[in-house]
């Protein structure tokens, strides 16, 4: 598999209006045009959290553990249907109800997302698609042990820290 460089994605100010769209291949190329993307952080009732891990073909952080879901919203869609899509195609999950949590820039050397962040708790198999490298339910122990060791993606990292309180 192979990240499609050629996706149409649509531009954001930092409110969420549309302001244009790219591809993926210019948003991710440095041009650091604002573009939209969801998260959906997955709770079993214990508090543990489901982590996915990133395949070795993605073009941006591969092999490192990350949001159980993260994808790009495409030219055309809006926030909630990206989130659904999203999390119908890497987690396999349709019955959920999310909680949205917060709205934030994320600025990497290579690229700025405007990401909707929502959250879930659900004692539902999860069935990893092939976009991804597999998944597991961390405890917050765990996840604060981890941290800073090259093991998770720095926007998770970053993420974890600004909604969940970082260390005890």
């Amino acid at each position: 598999m192979k990240d499609n460089d050629k996706e149409l994605l649509p531009l954001t100010d930092e409110q969420g209006r549309i302001v244009g769209k790219a591809t993926r291949g210019e948003c991710h190329g440095g041009s650091m045009l604002l573009h939209p993307v969801v998260h959906l952080h997955v709770f079993n009732p214990a508090g543990e959290l489901y982590l996915q891990k990133r395949p070795d073909w993605k073009d941006i952080q591969p092999g490192r553990w990350d949001t159980a879901v993260g994808g790009h919203v495409d030219w055309g869609e809006n926030i909630e249907a990206a989130l659904q899509r999203e999390v119908r195609e890497e987690i396999g999950l349709t019955d959920f109800t999310p909680t949205f949590i917060c709205r934030y820039v994320f600025e990497s050397r290579r690229e700025r997302e405007l990401v909707h962040v929502y959250q879930t708790v659900t004692d539902l198999p999860l069935c990893p698609s092939p976009e991804t490298a597999g998944g597991r339910y961390f405890s917050r122990e765990e996840i604060l042990s981890l941290i800073g060791h090259d093991y998770f993606t720095p926007n998770f990292e970053s993420e974890w820290q600004r909604l969940f309180g970082g260390e005890d």
